[in-house]
Formats: C-alpha cells, structure tokens, sequence
C-alpha cells in the first residue's frame, strides 16, 4: 500500500484565552467508484465546515484521510486532482491520499486512517454527504460540554430536504426484510413497528441520548474511544459494520444523537444497487446476527 501527503505545519492554536490548545480532528472518506461531483461536493462543505470551526476557535488542526479502494490507476489520478481542489485554502493541516490496497471494504479502509489518527477526534464521513457549515463547530462544541459522550451523530434529510430516520432500535430480522425489500404498499402495514425501529418516536428537535445504532454516514468518535473498540470490525465488508461499531461502543461509552448538528445524505438503499449488493447486505446480516443475537420478529 502506498500513500500521498499533502503537510502544513501543525495548527497549535490556543483558546481564546490562551490556557489551552484546542482539539484536533481526523476525517477519513472511503471511496469506490464514488459519484466524483457528488464527492467534490461533500469536500467543498466539508472544507467550509472545517474552516468554521477554526475561525470561531472550536477546532485547532484538521487531518483528512482519502481511503482509495479503487477501482484502478485512472479512478486514483482523478481522486488526486480533487483532493488538490479540496484544500485551495490550506484549512486542512494535513492530506493523505491511501491508495494501492485494492479493495478492502469500507471498514478495512477507514481501519487504514484510524490506525494512523492521532487526533483527538475522528469523523468517519461518507463521501455523498454535505455537512452544514456549522456542523463540525456544533459537534464538537457538544463533545467538549458532554466528555462521556464517545460518539456523535447528527440530524440527517435527504437531497429533497425530508428528515431521515437513520438512528435505530436492534433490528428484528422482519424488520431489515421489510425496510429492506418489502414494497411500499406493504410497508405501510407496518407503519407502526417500521416507525418504532427507527425511533422515530425519539428522534426530534432535542439530543438523544444512547441510541443502541447509528448510521455510518457521519460518526464523530473521540480517538480513544475508537481505539480502545479497535475500529471497524474485519468481519465485515460492506453493510452493517456501522451497526456492529455501535454496539461495542455503547459498551465503554455514550452515543448522542445531536440535531444541531446537520448534515444531508444521498446514499443508502442496498435493495436497489443490484443482486451483488443484496448479497453483500445478506452476507453481512448473517455475520450480525450471529454475532450480536438473533432477534426473528
């Protein structure tokens, strides 16, 4: 595996008041034939959020983490080009592209950057989401008031600005079948039961906190939090390896879910990607239960 690096000096800023040095924070994005636009999209707020926090002295330095897991030497070149466009203002302190690996999973591939984090913080960030310029001030404000709290996630809509309801109960395997692959007339005979393994019960305009799991497209961990669980589990490759991290986490730590915090997702629907990803999410599904507990209906 090789890598690239774009290096600042290290931004040793202080508070306001000069007693302390302000948090660092690590972002990683694993990419795989990822929608380019979409993916310059998520790095342009990225970078606005980023420097937000900075000018209002929330965050000190900032370390992105490109994970490349392909697919080839021309996806890699254009992953560059974008990466350079993404840091025109210098906000990031550092820029490493990771590349060479082929494909790991999305796991495996943020594994790669939590093991070079030495941040205070790392953000694991998907790359079809937009963050609200004030997003990261907001998150990390919050995780500096709240210190029990390990991870973070946020209030999530989609492209057309509905809410989206990515926190959940433990699923019940009826539940994946149906969210999953059920149509929508059939659904909606179990409106009820869909709504409660969604919390949307819960889920408001007030924090939340100790959701038993949450979404993968946007987690704020504190660093030791994540190293003490190890990161992403191995067993998984793709699809419910956010559900499996939530569980250890909720073991040594808080979840909170955030709704200052803001953010839009464009991703998700495993059922529409094709055969390969529905087999990937069935695969995944079976490692989960097995290891975590069956749980039928």
């Amino acid at each position: 595996m090789g890598f690239e690096a774009i290096v600042r000096p290290a931004n040793k800023a202080a508070g306001k008041a000069g007693l302390f040095e302000l948090p660092s924070l690590a972002v990683s994005v694993v990419t795989y034939a990822t929608n380019l636009p979409d993916l310059a999209q998520t790095l342009v707020s990225l970078e606005r959020a980023v420097g937000y926090a900075k000018n209002l002295e929330v965050l000190g330095s900032a370390r992105l983490f490109f994970i490349d897991n392909g697919p080839g030497d021309v996806w890699r070149h254009q992953l560059q080009d974008i990466l350079a466009d993404a840091n025109r203002s210098g906000r990031f302190d550092t820029m490493e592209l990771l590349s060479g690996h082929g494909n790991i999973g999305y796991g495996a591939g943020h594994n790669l950057a939590i093991r070079r984090n030495v941040c205070d913080f790392h953000l694991i960030l998907n790359p079809d989401v937009l963050l609200a310029e004030n997003a990261l001030l907001q998150a990390l404000a919050f995780m500096a008031a709240h210190p029990d709290a390990g991870l973070l996630t946020p209030a999530v809509v989609d492209g057309l600005g509905n809410r989206q309801y990515l926190c959940k109960r433990y699923p019940a395997v009826l539940d994946l079948l149906l969210r999953g692959f059920a149509p929508s007339f059939f659904k909606q005979l179990f409106k009820k039961r869909l709504d409660r393994y969604e919390l949307r019960d819960l889920l408001g305009d007030a924090v939340v906190w100790d959701m038993p799991i949450v979404s993968g497209c946007f987690m704020l961990f504190r660093r030791s939090v994540l190293t003490q669980v190890q990161g992403f589990s191995p067993a998984y490759f793709l699809y419910f390896e956010d559900f499996d991290i939530s569980l250890r986490t909720a073991r040594v730590a808080r979840t909170a879910y955030v709704p200052t915090v803001r953010i839009t997702h464009f991703g998700g629907h495993a059922a529409k990607k094709g055969r390969r990803h529905i087999g990937m999410f069935l695969r995944s599904a079976f490692t989960f239960f097995n290891q975590h507990g069956w749980k039928w209906v």
